[in-house]
């Protein structure tokens, strides 16, 4: 039941997406974070759902007006230049066969980036967007979050199986980095039990993260509920709820958990630190060799008994920096690291430069919490390995749809919407300025 559920959802929108390509954005955006077909148990789980999404979309960019160019700002340029560079690094290194395979999935990932960029372009758009991107993660952190809470915490929490976050590492850092764009679509709702349903989400995703046992999303989820603190409104009653919540949910957690967060003072005595440690060298080292990287793969033993200092811990990178510079070198890094300070740049944009425009309040919320994601992504990616995952880019892609709306006055041209609950794509009431009232004339 749960595959011809999945499939029919695929197929439905595949087959909507021929006219409305923007449809097959969303679908692919379901699949690729989601997931949902890996937790199936027949036909679904192999079947090629993802080609069928992009198959679709890919014919309908083809057949539609209603596209535009994706270079829609500075981050999309060098997001395109990184591209062309981890192609190079591919084909130039050490073993461009066996490398081809994850070079292949990941410039998928980012050929849809683009072509989301091509066909999004209303704040409907947006919104889709970001409700398909949180909204896949938020499921899944609610039920983890349940799990995590009927076990006391005494199992750990994964992710989708073969996916980019099948790892508990990486799933927690998705959870986090979920968390803000939940509570932008909280503030664009009017209805209080939706607002209350979101809140509850939203702790159920932290209990998740926590549940997973990183320490990773520990110390990312630390630096964004600082950085809101820091810049919010009310410092106080945030700062006492932070301190009222935050030993309530480490108190709740076992033993075990307390164990292994305590070894983040105490690395030199963990072996998974250790080999995080050998693999940064590694990295580090390779850098100053193969100024075009070494491919996709620099976890092998022989570029560890070269430039490791501890050449029996063969370990993946487990950072996004070094994963990216062992793979691509110091040019891919720097190309990777502007990519980010360009979008957050952009995200600092709207939450500057739309204060005053009653139309675009929502933009600055959009700006605030896409920075707070960013963040996470900084601070947690610096432990995990999601260098090449598609949320943070799909957050890249909000904020510059975002700022162009902005700057292209969008409200003037689009009808508004009921606010609430009704905002979510294809339920959405749109506002029709009302007829004008005829003048009595008296002879």
């Amino acid at each position: 039941m749960r595959d011809i559920l999945i499939m029919s959802i695929v197929f439905a929108a595949a087959f909507a997406a021929l006219k409305r390509p923007w449809i097959g954005v969303m679908l692919w955006t379901w699949l690729s974070i989601m997931n949902p077909h890996r937790y199936a148990f027949g036909f679904a789980y192999d079947a090629p759902v993802a080609a069928i999404a992009f198959g679709a979309t890919i014919i309908g960019l083809a057949a539609t007006k209603e596209r535009s160019s994706p270079f829609k700002g500075t981050a999309v340029a060098l997001f395109v230049v990184f591209m062309v560079w981890i192609s190079l690094s591919t084909v130039f290194g050490l073993d461009p066969s066996d490398d081809y395979w994850q070079w292949n999935k990941v410039m998928k990932v980012d050929a849809m980036i683009l072509v989301a960029l091509m066909l999004l372009h209303s704040k409907k758009h947006i919104l889709a967007l970001t409700w398909i991107s949180a909204g896949s993660l938020a499921l899944l952190g609610a039920k983890g979050g349940l799990f995590t809470l009927t076990t006391g915490g005494n199992f750990r929490v994964w992710g989708p199986p073969g996916s980019f976050i099948e790892d508990n590492n990486e799933f927690a850092l998705s959870l986090v980095m979920a968390i803000p764009l939940l509570r932008f679509l909280q503030l664009q709702l009017t209805n209080r039990w939706g607002r209350h349903a979101m809140s509850a989400t939203m702790l159920l995703c932290a209990v998740a993260s926590l549940g997973s046992y990183s320490r990773g999303a520990l110390l990312a989820i630390s630096a964004m509920a600082l950085f809101l603190w820091w810049n919010g409104k009310n410092k106080l009653s945030v700062g006492l709820v932070l301190i009222l919540a935050v030993p309530l949910l480490i108190a709740f957690m076992p033993d075990a958990w307390m164990g292994r967060m305590s070894t983040i003072d105490n690395y030199q005595e963990d072996e998974s630190s250790m080999g995080r440690i050998a693999a940064w060298w590694n990295a580090w080292n390779i850098a100053f060799h193969y100024p075009l990287g070494v491919g996709f793969n620099a976890a092998r033993p022989e570029l560890f008994e070269r430039f490791s200092p501890y050449p029996d811990m063969v370990h993946a990178a487990h950072s996004i920096y070094f994963q990216v510079l062992g793979n691509h070198g110091f040019v891919g890094l720097f190309v990777f690291l502007s990519i980010w300070i360009s979008t957050w740049r952009s995200a600092g944009w709207l939450r500057t430069q739309c204060t005053k425009i009653p139309e675009a309040a929502w933009c600055v919320d959009m700006g605030a919490m896409c920075q707070v994601c960013l963040l996470g992504y900084a601070v947690g990616g610096a432990f995990l390995s999601l260098a090449y995952f598609d949320l943070p880019y799909n957050v890249m892609v909000m904020v510059l749809l975002t700022r162009v709306w902005v700057q292209t006055k969008g409200w003037l041209r689009e009808p508004a919407y009921v606010p609430g609950w009704k905002n979510i794509p294809g339920m959405a009431r749109p506002v029709l300025p009302k007829p004008p009232v005829p003048i009595k004339r008296y002879v």
